[in-house]
């Protein structure tokens, strides 16, 4: 498997105890001027390091975006297998799980970004967390076209690192991958069922709370009082923007977390529950099934 890059500092990844999926952190020391990003092109000469097998399981901790120019590939994500080829764009977010595939050539320009490299404003308009939003995008030919020359912008001020100080250089390369990714966003968001209408700042706080505290907190309550608003805000903006319940919406990143770690870990299902927040495991189990329509342990076989 060729891909290379970023390359995810030592190799080691981490687990939970050791034993949960490898998770690999951003590689800041190897950006230039260590900026919270970095692009560069994939092609086979690039690889990744031989201590950290990529078409193993994994996750990383920060976004991935590779606008391909090779293929057919396929690339597992989050319990879906995508098929990719020339033209067409992966994005993959912070908490994911995923693995390369060990045959393909993954040919074409790839992107990382370092969450809170970007301001908050950026980060709500361009969705870098929406996870209802699917990771394969297929661009028509003008659109490609202009995704292309942003990233060979980018690339260019990424690699520009002699005409600015510092800051200023860190400056234009943060409205540099603004841009580019306002272009992508849009993408995303045209790829799904349908377009959903732009995030209330109230739900991106809910949503970035949630992915934050879900292992430890499923109440909405305690989210609402949290954000300092009242459960009926809470309840409308979130319908607003994914139409669901704000409960609704904490139970399937739940379950989410749980499906990972029951099908790509050894945990045992207790420890599973654990995990994400419920140190019964019949309190566990039967939350799962009710929201899956199976059991755990036959949820892990099934996977296997």
């Amino acid at each position: 498997m060729a891909g290379g890059f970023p390359q995810g500092g030592d190799g080691g990844g981490r687990t939970a105890d050791g034993v949960g999926i490898r998770t690999f952190p951003f590689p800041v020391e190897r950006s230039v001027c260590g900026v919270g990003m970095q692009i560069a092109p994939m092609d086979p000469d690039r690889t990744w390091r031989a201590d950290a097998p990529l078409d193993r399981l994994h996750r990383i901790d920060f976004h991935i975006v590779m606008l391909l120019d090779g293929g057919p590939l396929r690339h597992m994500i989050d319990f879906t297998e995508y098929e990719a080829t020339a033209g067409d764009v992966l994005w993959i977010r912070p908490g994911q799980v995923h693995r390369f595939s060990r045959d393909a050539e993954y040919r074409g320009t790839v992107l990382a970004m370092q969450p809170g490299f970007l301001p908050r404003a950026t980060v709500e308009a361009t969705g870098l967390y929406r996870y209802d939003l699917p990771p394969l995008m297929r661009p028509g030919p003008a659109r490609l076209a202009a995704l292309r020359a942003a990233s060979d912008q980018l690339r260019r001020e990424y690699e520009d690192t002699e005409t600015l100080p510092l800051s200023l250089h860190t400056a234009v390369l943060r409205h540099t991958l603004t841009a580019f990714l306002l272009r992508l966003a849009h993408l995303a968001a045209g790829s799904g069922d349908a377009a959903r209408p732009a995030e209330d700042s109230v739900f991106a706080l809910f949503r970035e709370a949630v992915e934050r505290d879900f292992a430890t907190n499923h109440s909405v309550t305690a989210y609402a009082d949290a954000l300092g608003y009242s459960r009926r805000t809470l309840a409308r903006v979130v319908r607003a923007a994914g139409g669901e319940t704000p409960k609704a919406f904490i139970d399937r990143r739940v379950v989410l977390e749980a499906k990972r770690l029951l099908a790509h870990t050894d945990l045992p299902i207790g420890r599973v529950g654990a995990a994400v927040g419920f140190p019964d495991a019949a309190n566990f189990s039967k939350f799962f099934q009710q929201h899956t329509d199976t059991a755990p342990a036959a949820f892990r076989a099934e996977h296997r």
